[in-house]
C-alpha cells in the first residue's frame, strides 16, 4: 500500500471540502437539525451531480467507479463538514450492502438509482435486547413477508427504499409499504434523525447474495470510522483556533503547556485514525486477507478516539464548548452517536479476538 493519496485522490478530497464548506456550512447545518428529517433534497441533488452518490461504485450501475478510499475520502470531508440526512445511510451503509449483497438486476434496480440521486436508502440493524450483531436478528420472514420491529434505523424518513437484515438474509421494502410503520425516536446526534420502524406481514424482497452482509457491513463500517475521523479534524482545527486566540492570566492560552499537551493528544488520535480508516478502506478495496481485522482496529479506534477528541476540545473551549451556540456540541454528539454504530469498541476488541482464536486453532497445511 501506498501511504500517499494520489494526485487524484487529493484532489477529490480537496474539492469535497471545498464543496461541503460551499454548500453546507454551520448555518445550513443546524438549519436542517431543525427539520423532521434533517434531508434537503437541492443539497443531494447537488451531490449527486458531484458523482458522490455513487462514487465507488460501478458505471455499469451508474456509478462513477471509484473505490472505498474514495468513498472514505469523501466521507471523511462530509464528517467534517457534519453533513446531516441520509449521505452516510444511503451510499456508505445501504449502497455498500446493496452492492455486496443484490443480483445484478437487483443492484440495477436499487442500487442504479441511489448512484443517479434519484433514490435514498437506509439500513434496519437493531433489535430490541440483542446487539447489533446481524445473526441475532429475531425478525420473522415467510413467503415474501417480514414480520418484526427494528430500532435505531437512521434517515426512515427520507429513505425510498429499507434493507432490513434478518439473520442471515437481507430484504428491501420499499416506503409506505403495507404494514410498514416508522415512529421518530430521540437521538443524540441532531443532524441524523433515527426511527422505530415496525414489519407487520410486510412484502419484501430478498436479496440474492446473502452471505455478503459481513462484506457489505465492513464497507460501511470503514467509511464510518473515515466521517469520525472528519469530525475528529474539525474538532482539532476548533481548539487549536480558540487556543491561539482565548486568552487568561494575561496570556493566549495555546502557550500554556498544558493546553498544548492536549491540543498534541488530539492531533495523534486524530492522524492514528485517519491511518487506520485509510488502510481498512484499501485492505476491503483490494481484498486483502487482513481486511476484515483491519476494519475493527479502524472503528475500535476512532471509537476510543473521538470520545477523547471530543472531552479535550471541549475541555479547551472550556464553558464555552457547552454552549448551544457553539458548534463543538453538534459534533461532540455525532462522535458519541457514531461510537457505538457498527459495533463499539468493545465490540470489535472481542471480533479481533475472535480472529486470532480463529486463526490459531486451524494448523497449517501439512501439520
Amino acid at each position: 500500500m501506498d501511504f500517499g493519496l494520489s494526485d487524484s485522490q487529493q484532489s477529490l478530497k480537496d474539492n469535497a471540502r471545498k464543496f461541503f464548506s460551499t454548500h453546507c456550512p454551520m448555518t445550513e447545518v443546524r438549519r436542517l437539525a431543525d427539520t423532521d428529517s434533517a434531508h434537503d433534497t437541492a443539497l443531494w441533488a447537488k451531490m449527486a451531480e458531484q458523482g458522490y452518490t455513487g462514487i465507488c461504485f460501478s458505471e455499469e450501475h451508474d456509478g462513477a467507479g471509484l473505490g472505498l478510499v474514495e468513498l472514505a475520502l469523501i466521507l471523511e470531508e462530509a464528517g467534517r463538514a457534519l453533513v446531516p440526512g441520509p449521505f452516510f445511510s444511503t451510499v456508505a451503509l445501504a449502497g455498500a450492502l446493496l452492492d455486496a449483497t443484490a443480483s445484478d438486476a437487483q443492484k440495477k434496480k436499487y442500487l442504479a438509482p441511489i448512484c443517479r440521486g434519484q433514490a435514498r436508502s437506509t439500513v434496519a440493524l437493531y433489535e430490541s435486547e440483542s446487539a447489533w450483531n446481524p445473526a441475532e436478528s429475531r425478525i420473522a420472514a415467510e413467503n415474501g413477508r417480514i414480520t418484526g420491529e427494528k430500532l435505531f434505523v437512521p434517515d426512515t424518513a427520507a429513505a425510498s427504499t429499507i434493507l432490513v437484515v434478518a439473520r442471515n438474509s437481507v430484504f428491501v421494502v420499499e416506503a409506505g409499504a403495507p404494514g410498514m410503520s416508522i415512529t421518530p425516536m430521540l437521538s443524540m446526534d441532531l443532524t441524523r434523525k433515527v426511527y422505530a420502524v415496525t414489519f407487520a406481514n410486510t412484502p419484501a424482497e430478498k436479496l440474492a447474495r446473502p452471505e455478503n452482509i459481513a462484506r457489505g457491513l465492513d464497507c460501511a463500517t470503514a467509511a464510518l470510522a473515515a466521517e469520525m475521523t472528519g469530525g475528529m479534524q474539525r474538532t482539532l482545527e476548533s481548539a487549536v483556533q480558540y487556543a491561539k486566540t482565548r486568552k487568561q492570566f494575561g496570556k493566549i492560552i495555546g502557550s500554556f503547556q498544558s493546553v498544548q499537551n492536549l491540543c498534541a493528544d488530539m492531533l495523534l488520535e486524530t492522524e492514528s485514525s485517519r491511518s487506520a480508516a485509510y488502510y481498512a478502506a484499501w485492505a476491503l478495496q483490494e481484498n486483502a486477507p487482513d481486511a476484515a481485522a483491519a476494519v475493527s482496529i479502524a472503528k475500535l479506534y476512532a471509537s476510543d478516539a473521538c470520545r477523547t477528541v471530543g472531552n479535550r476540545g471541549i475541555q479547551i473551549h472550556g464553558g464555552m464548548g457547552f454552549t448551544w451556540e457553539n458548534d463543538l456540541h453538534l459534533y461532540y454528539r455525532r462522535a458519541k452517536a457514531c461510537e457505538t454504530t457498527l459495533g463499539d469498541a468493545s465490540w470489535h476488541r472481542e471480533r479481533l479476538a475472535r480472529m486470532a482464536v480463529d486463526t490459531v486453532a486451524v494448523p497449517p497445511a501439512g501439520v
